[in-house]
């Protein structure tokens, strides 16, 4: 089965631009359906992805932590080329990381993670949402499930480095985080699966801003912009976009 490859994408609003991030294994559309609202209510919003994203697991281990973050520097940069000089951010899980690190090193109206991690309580909770990511995409090819389940491992022995890169970006984050002074939403879903929630809490604990807030969302996992609370999400993160000084 041939995937369509996904792609960024912009909607162009007004003056205020909304960098929107992605989250690790996934793309542009884990954040399109926010965009939408966001850019109904008059904001440009802008979502790259990421390099190795929106492809096959293969490509995606081919990546490292570091180029991500050099493709995040970009966007923010694409969109001052483009005009923007008043650019917010909001990220999915690693996005939402990435989020962070972009706000401690360039000015920024304002950022917003959702079930973003700081910390792990083990190892095994980096490789979660990958193997599934790896399942899914072998599984998709039409492959039987003893092959899936090879290749899957496969891949998960191949990926040990760029899973160190990934913890080692991320604590770099969270150790620079009390350096952060931009308004700061923390979006986070009770049922998360895949990381610690106490990240929420760290960053919101953490973070220097007088102007910070942090939600918590009953009916939702990790994927958090997929999820039941998708339309209240929407409305906070609007919300909090609207009360930031432009």
């Amino acid at each position: 089965m041939k995937r369509k490859q996904p792609e960024p994408f912009m909607f162009k609003g007004d003056e205020r631009a909304v960098l929107l991030l992605h989250g690790f294994t996934g793309h542009s559309a884990d954040v399109r359906m926010l965009a939408r609202h966001l850019n109904n209510e008059g904001y440009t919003c802008y979502a790259p992805i990421y390099r190795g994203h929106g492809k096959s697991p293969e490509d995606l281990i081919k990546a490292t932590a570091e180029q991500w973050w050099e493709d995040v520097q970009d966007a923010y940069h694409y969109l001052q080329a483009q005009g923007y000089q008043k650019i917010a951010v909001a990220g999915l899980s690693l996005g939402g990381v990435l989020g962070l690190r972009l706000a401690c090193n360039n000015p920024v109206q304002g950022i917003v993670t959702m079930c973003s991690p700081m910390f792990f309580d083990n190892e095994s909770q980096l490789t979660i949402g990958f193997r599934q990511f790896a399942k899914e995409f072998k599984q998709l090819e039409g492959k039987d499930e003893v092959t899936v389940q090879q290749e899957t491992e496969q891949l998960l022995d191949e990926s040990k480095d760029l899973f160190k890169e990934i913890e080692k970006s991320i604590t770099r984050v969270k150790d620079n985080i009390d350096i952060l002074y931009t308004p700061t939403l923390v979006a986070q879903a009770k049922q998360d699966e895949m990381i610690n929630p106490d990240s929420a809490n760290y960053i919101y604990e953490n973070v220097e801003s007088d102007n910070k807030q942090i939600k918590w969302y009953e009916n939702a996992g990790h994927a958090i912009t997929f999820s039941k609370a998708k339309d209240q999400l929407h409305e906070d993160i609007a919300a909090f976009f609207e009360s930031l000084d432009w």
